[in-house]
């Protein structure tokens, strides 16, 4: 049996009926750029965060860079989030000129920890920003605490998250930006690229809506330094279809989740965690193997592909080498790494699937 690691095309065969049509009258329509597929896919976003507001942008990215400019951070300003991550948070840091602040994660769910957090705020520390990892919330109530003792923000990192909650909130409007990519690998993914901020602040709301479109607020007068980060009609159409199975979807990568770690629970594996507070969504199923890349060769000769998230934490990339991070610095952060083994996880998998990964990791020797 082969089980591909993902599987976009199973996704568009089982909506292609509902797809097409609202392809089709997006393009009939002539309206390809902030149109009213745009408003309402912005307003169902907010229904679902429990937000005010929700600005469409062009992907995930761009969510946290126009998150970080609204809150006006700038040179001269620190920014504390994950090395345990992809690079898009510490890359809107930099883009913005702040100084990227790293701290360590948990070794149980993988999230920043708020002891490594807690030592590193300073006067200087203008944002704390904490990624909501392979798709449950971050210690949100810790990191608020935190932040509260100096009146930072905290711009929440929910590309993995859509859908999860926090102590029954939804992350997103936990803090006081939320910042979400609809890339299409993600558990609410585009056919293209996409992304959207959420908040309560009206003020911040305002920035953002004037930021997406080259600074402006009437047309051809421009207040601020702004970019082209419009989120175009065409994805909102098809964002809209998807969104109304997102929960379904989330349901069954839990439950694919379950089986998984039912199937798996004896072996010298480490199987994820889920916080107390939390509601995981699982965008991604991670094991921790001591023997990690000869269990990714053994799965891949039998027909199970997998990808490393992350192979090399972000304080040791090449592109931060000027910020002094040495290795040995975030601990967890470098023993995840070595060990982290995600797993196959979409909803279409089906459990006979499911059960070939789980034997086939069975039957790997030792």
């Amino acid at each position: 049996m082969n089980v591909p690691f993902l599987n976009l095309a199973a996704q568009h065969a089982s909506l292609r009926d509902e797809l097409l049509p609202v392809v089709e009258s997006t393009l009939a329509s002539g309206h390809f750029i902030l149109g009213p597929n745009v408003r309402s896919l912005e307003s169902e976003i907010a229904s679902l965060t429990r937000t005010r507001f929700a600005v469409g942008v062009n992907s995930g990215s761009d969510a946290l860079l126009l998150a970080l400019r609204a809150l006006n951070i700038g040179p001269g300003d620190e920014v504390i989030t994950s090395p345990f991550t992809y690079i898009a948070p510490a890359e809107a840091v930099h883009i913005v000129g702040a100084r990227i602040v790293f701290a360590d994660v948990d070794p149980a769910t993988f999230n920043l920890d708020p002891a490594s957090v807690a030592p590193r705020i300073n006067s200087r520390t203008k944002a704390l920003l904490p990624i909501h990892l392979f798709g449950q919330a971050a210690p949100m109530d810790q990191l608020l605490t935190l932040a509260a003792t100096q009146g930072i923000p905290i711009v929440e990192d929910c590309a993995q998250a859509i859908g999860a909650t926090y102590r029954s909130q939804p992350v997103g409007g936990i803090g006081c930006l939320g910042c979400f990519s609809f890339y299409p690998t993600k558990n609410l993914g585009a056919d293209g690229d996409g992304g959207m901020v959420v908040t309560n602040d009206e003020s911040l709301d305002h920035a953002l809506r004037m930021l997406r479109v080259h600074g402006i607020e009437r047309r051809y007068y421009h207040d601020l330094h702004g970019y082209n980060s419009r989120l175009d009609e065409l994805q909102a159409a098809i964002l809209r279809v998807k969104l109304g199975h997102l929960a379904a979807w989330n349901q069954r990568r839990a439950a694919i989740a379950r089986r998984y770690t039912e199937g798996l629970r004896d072996l010298p594996l480490v199987t994820p965690t889920i916080a107390r507070a939390n509601n995981h969504v699982f965008h991604v199923y991670a094991l921790l193997s001591p023997r990690r890349d000869a269990l990714q060769q053994h799965l891949a000769d039998r027909g199970v592909p997998t990808i490393i998230y992350y192979p090399l934490p972000l304080h040791l990339q090449k592109v931060y080498a000027d910020l002094g991070y040495r290795r040995g610095d975030f601990p967890v952060a470098e023993d995840l790494a070595r060990r982290i083994l995600p797993l196959p996880m979409y909803p279409e998998l089906t459990d006979a699937q499911v059960d070939y990964v789980i034997e086939t990791i069975r039957c790997f020797p030792g």
